[in-house]
């Protein structure tokens, strides 16, 4: 496939945005963390091992189970899956169809578009897969919740391991995933409400925006690989 600008640019992701040791004081994290309620939270803290692969391998043959429970106890095994680069299908079914993602290379808007987002991964690391996680899931109304994940991302870029640290958060409306984010080195993202000059935020998203839409042509899309 011939490289684009958004494919050269996830390539240094890890290495460009290395997590510096004071972003993961647990200070610096609760700066980071967005704002959210404290009714009905709970949280809970997870090492990925072989059986937790193996759980995420089991959920991509199961459609996530709508309302009831701890949505995270449904989500993360597909949340595993799409990180660890083996996604199928069902894993995108816990997205709501208009759900949005983004991180400091991409916006997607729709299934099809964070599908694109995703499946480049394996064809631009060696390795990708959450190792370690702490999670945290909030009530916030009537039929939603969100879910913080404050976890260690593993890859092998040219062969060389790279270990990044992020903060997933997912918004959760229905059982589906409505809004999901992932900052890196658990920076919020830069955007025009969070840069000192609005318009340079504004440039900011646009390019977001513009590698999301090149990416998504190459990877046909949103095509579901053939299994």
């Amino acid at each position: 496939m011939p490289s684009s600008p958004a494919l050269c640019a996830a390539r240094l992701r890890p290495l460009l945005l290395l997590p510096s040791a004071a972003a993961t004081t647990p200070s610096a994290l609760a700066a980071a963390a967005p704002a959210h309620t404290k009714q009905g939270s709970f949280s809970t803290t997870v090492r990925t091992t072989g059986m937790a692969a193996a759980e995420g391998a089991k959920a991509s043959t199961q459609p996530p189970a709508a309302g009831g429970g701890g949505a995270s106890e449904r989500i993360m095994p597909h949340l595993l899956n799409i990180y660890g680069s083996c996604a199928t299908a069902r894993d995108f079914e816990m997205y709501a169809p208009n759900a949005t993602f983004e991180d400091p290379l991409m916006c997607a808007h729709g299934v099809k578009q964070i599908k694109s987002a995703f499946y480049t991964m394996p064809k631009v690391f060696g390795e990708s897969k959450i190792v370690e996680y702490t999670i945290k899931e909030n009530a916030t109304g009537p039929g939603k919740s969100q879910i913080l994940i404050d976890n260690k991302q593993h890859y092998k870029v040219f062969g060389k391991p790279v270990d990044l640290e992020s903060l997933i958060t997912l918004d959760i409306e229905e059982g589906k995933v409505v809004r999901h984010q992932d900052w890196w080195d658990k920076k919020p993202l830069k955007n025009r409400e969070t840069v000192s000059f609005p318009l340079v935020g504004r440039l900011l998203e646009a390019s977001r925006r513009g590698a999301m839409l090149v990416t998504h042509v190459l990877m046909g899309c949103g095509k579901d690989p053939t299994p």
